[in-house]
């Protein structure tokens, strides 16, 4: 105990001939060998092989570089993981760096470690990446592609246009590249992650006689208990609770039909092909299902239209109160993927039923899930110029 004491005593004790001129010099060279190992350490991690020696990202993320142009071209050039994925400015590196320790919990408790896993969170993590790269405005492309040094003469007629407005607007290069240096997820199947992110999973409860709003495409059932589905409830359809049990609603969708066939399909609108909902034949037909109200015959093609609304069950999720946060990521997807390798259209600049045929021939150039790609088509149609104040002449 008593040499314990004396050492406490011993390392309290100020130095009798410490002077002020060595203890900036021992401060300073402890200084030099601290940022020396940090940043040793920091490079130490911010290589290729470091990056690969996860096996679930050597087997597939690295094996799909080496299939592109950013990994042989013919001026020898080879871009390596750090080169996209870590900032090469300081401050960004390290809260990229920070950001980092989720990947090491993914490695620790194995969550992409077999094929199937990867795959199943391959548009999680490319959607991660696609937002890191939005925000830094893809600043890890352009440390390599300056728009200033692109010889225009070089390139093709359309790739010339459509590099000049990006070069004009500073464009984000992920707006049109996703998918060049690895293979992309799987959309057209998948359920809008980033608009859920967005908008939520809906109301936690829903109240009778208030309307909502679908935030996804969903399926209609016959009643509250059965599997079999009656029909598709199209996203962005206003939709009037009528009875709610369990997890079901049953709901009333307005709207318009054409008086043709089982009259399946109800539209948004007299004469206007913006769909609310689609049935299947037996519950066009099922008595109780669907109420006729009026009827007017359209000048235009002379088909009778019939005012009705169908009465059907729906599962509660994801029918939200507030369509406009739908709107403003329709309007931000229309933005930044349909303006990119075009001058892009005002929304007005077309009518509500010449917009659908319009779209479709963008949506070939993008990567869009299927709920995403039915939300803009159906944005576009509502903010028309058939309903614009001041419509495109």
């Amino acid at each position: 105990m008593k040499w314990f004491i004396t050492l406490w005593r011993t390392l309290n004790k100020p130095a009798k001939t410490l002077t002020l001129g060595a203890i900036s010099l021992s401060a300073f060279l402890m200084g030099i060998i601290f940022w020396g190992g940090f940043n040793t350490a920091l490079e130490a991690t911010n290589t290729e092989a470091f990056c690969i020696s996860c096996h679930s990202m050597e087997s597939k993320p690295y094996q799909e570089l080496q299939s592109t142009v950013h990994w042989s071209n013919h001026s020898g050039v080879r871009a390596t993981c750090p080169d996209c994925h870590v900032p090469h400015n300081w401050s960004r590196k390290i809260g990229r760096k920070i950001e980092a320790s989720h990947d090491m919990w993914g490695w620790l408790l194995q969550t992409v470690n077999t094929e199937e896993k990867f795959e199943t969170k391959r548009l999680e993590m490319a959607s991660r990446e696609w937002k890191r790269f939005d925000r830094d405005n893809s600043l890890a492309c352009k440390n390599c592609h300056n728009y200033d040094s692109m010889k225009w003469d070089e390139m093709s007629k359309l790739a010339q246009k459509q590099m000049k407005r990006a070069a004009e607007l500073d464009q984000s290069c992920i707006d049109c590249h996703k998918g060049i240096a690895h293979k992309l997820p799987d959309m057209g199947t998948s359920r809008a992650p980033e608009l859920i992110a967005q908008v939520g999973s809906g109301e936690s409860s829903l109240a009778i006689g208030e309307s909502y709003f679908s935030a996804l495409t969903k399926p209609l059932f016959f009643n509250e208990k059965t599997d079999v589905e009656a029909g598709t409830l199209n996203i962005a359809t206003k939709v009037k609770v009528l009875e709610v049990k369990g997890q079901r609603a049953k709901v009333g969708i307005d709207g318009w039909r054409k008086k043709i066939g089982a009259g399946r399909v109800i539209y948004f609108d007299f004469g206007m092909n913006i769909l609310s909902a689609q049935l299947s034949k037996d519950a066009a037909l099922e008595p109780g299902v669907m109420q006729v109200f009026e009827e007017q015959q359209d000048p235009l093609t002379g088909l009778i239209w019939q005012r009705v609304e169908a009465q059907i069950w729906v599962d509660g999720d994801y029918l939200v109160k507030d369509l406009q946060p739908l709107w403003d990521y329709a309007r931000d997807t229309y933005s930044s993927s349909c303006s990119v390798c075009h001058t892009q259209p005002d929304e007005a600049h077309f009518d509500a039923n010449t917009w659908p045929g319009m779209f479709q021939g963008m949506i070939a150039f993008v990567n869009m899930d299927q709920d995403t790609q039915a939300l803009v088509q159906k944005y576009l149609q509502e903010h028309s110029s058939t309903f614009a104040t001041s419509a495109h002449q």
